[in-house]
């Protein structure tokens, strides 16, 4: 079995090239949320020349609506949501800075070109795993658009949040090299 690879955020460049499509990951330190109403936010706010509500240089967003925390819980469950509605704001963001991106499923061609661009890396979280994930958050505040509600933008601190790195720096995509890998000849 493959060993875990341990990283913390922010991410530099160096800790992005080194990983690989496939590779087990824990991240620890502080990632953001967002879907998609605050990624429109963002970029809206990027394209009128308004500051960002956080600094995202070197950082991960990962795509979720938490749930409330349960008495003596930072965060109640969080399991990743469908990527692909974020992928007509992931170039900008990635753009500005943004490492990494955590959520489910495949990613444009235009994401995958704005990663390798970048130098960035998509993680896939374990849909399903929303509980346990929820045990990796050691605190969570809302730090911007309080109103989308869940949707808002948290910033959590996280202790060995489990995902696998999909789309690395180069552009490999476990989604199609895992499909590849078993498919019958």
């Amino acid at each position: 079995m493959a060993s875990i690879k341990k990283i913390r955020t922010p991410l530099t460049t160096e800790v992005v090239e080194q990983l690989k499509a496939g590779d087990r990951v824990a991240i620890s330190g502080v990632i953001y949320t967002a879907r998609d109403a605050a990624h429109k936010r963002l970029v809206q706010a990027f394209q009128e020349g308004k500051e960002l509500p956080v600094d995202i240089n070197g950082q991960v967003i990962y795509y979720v609506g938490p749930c409330p925390p349960k008495p003596g819980k930072a965060l109640g469950s969080c399991g990743p949501t469908t990527s692909f509605r974020m992928d007509a704001y992931a170039p900008t963001v990635l753009d500005l800075g943004l490492k990494g991106m955590i959520g489910k499923g495949q990613r444009s061609e235009a994401v995958i070109q704005s990663m390798i661009k970048n130098r960035a890396v998509y993680f896939a979280a374990i849909g399903g795993a929303a509980a346990i994930i929820s045990r990796s958050v050691k605190k969570a505040e809302v730090v911007a658009y309080e109103d989308l509600g869940p949707e808002a933008i948290y910033r959590l601190e996280v202790e060995d949040f489990p995902c696998i790195v999909v789309t690395d720096a180069q552009g490999n995509d476990l989604y199609k090299t895992g499909v590849e890998k078993y498919r019958v000849k």
